[in-house]
């Protein structure tokens, strides 16, 4: 069984690697200057910061789950804070290969950033959601870890922190970019997902299952294509102009619809066939989605 190794400061990861820190909260490295200096033996490593690897050469599998995943040349993987990663086994001889940008959250107060994480959803998605990026976005990669390894190296003044969190978030915004085309690239695909989410949401409450699980949720749907919930959620909006919520919310109001129409339906059984604990939550869904209670829409029709 593998051990946990926690990495809470951005410098417990530059001494794994033997790798030299300019800044206690963040760190850009070229990993081939570094050497492994840890364990040989199969090891689970949680991060307490971001980071964010751009797979250079051959020779790079992670492990999440009971899944290996080998990464291409030209990959970027990113990590937030309390992510889990089995190493794997590693051999003493291993040479680290690719580029690093580290940064812990504290780095981030008082700043833009901190307040618009959380659009930058690609932190949160699996390892096999990884982004693959063309040689041009490489290099441009490459150019925006220059800058801030740059900005780390000349010494710390009163502009340091504004600079090098500006160019953080100069690259996050590029990698948003990035994950746009290549939802485009794989519309194919994607589009099979969206289809599968729709069977799937159908049967989810033909066959009874909300009654018995609840209303439908997101990551029922993500779980089941073996996605993250964040990954899933971002494909469907940008295939449908729609969030994943939207579509099962309109799906139980169209269903809602259908059934108001029978007076022999309660509405508080309506409301628990399609998975509401109490009915007044249904009752509150269904005005905002309609402009009139159930009881109102019955009378209407």
């Amino acid at each position: 069984m593998s051990t946990i190794k926690d990495l809470v400061k951005v410098d417990d990861y530059c001494s794994k690697f033997n790798l030299s820190t300019l800044h206690p909260l963040v760190s850009v490295h070229d990993l081939s200057e570094g050497t492994w200096g840890g364990s040989e033996h199969a090891e689970a490593v949680r991060y307490h910061f971001y980071g964010i690897f751009l797979k250079q050469g051959e020779g790079c599998i992670l492990k999440y789950g009971r899944q290996n995943y080998d990464y291409q040349d030209g990959t970027l993987v990113f990590l937030g804070p309390g992510q889990l990663v089995n190493v794997g086994h590693i051999d003493k001889n291993f040479k680290p290969s690719g580029h690093a940008l580290l940064f812990h959250p504290d780095l981030l107060w008082g700043t833009h950033l901190a307040k618009t994480m959380t659009n930058y959803t690609f932190f949160s998605y699996l390892f096999h959601e990884a982004l693959h990026v063309s040689k041009k976005e490489r290099q441009l990669v490459l150019d925006l870890f220059d800058k801030i390894r740059t900005e780390l190296s000349q010494g710390i003044d009163k502009h340091s922190k504004e600079l090098v969190v500006a160019n953080i978030e100069l690259f996050l915004k590029y990698c948003m970019r990035f994950y746009d085309r290549q939802f485009i690239t794989r519309e194919k695909e994607n589009l099979g997902v969206i289809q599968r989410f729709e069977i799937s949401l159908n049967s989810y409450i033909q066959k009874g299952k909300a009654r018995v699980l609840g209303t439908p949720s997101v990551s029922y749907f993500a779980e089941e294509q073996n996605l993250s919930s964040n990954y899933f959620g971002d494909l469907v909006k940008k295939e449908t102009g729609k969030s994943a919520n939207e579509h099962i919310q309109d799906k139980l109001i169209e269903i809602a619809k259908q059934k108001i129409f029978d007076p022999d339906n309660s509405l508080s059984e309506i409301a628990y066939e399609l998975g509401f604990k109490y009915p007044q939550h249904f009752t509150r869904l269904f005005k905002k989605k309609v402009g009139k209670t159930p009881n109102e829409f019955r009378l209407l029709n």
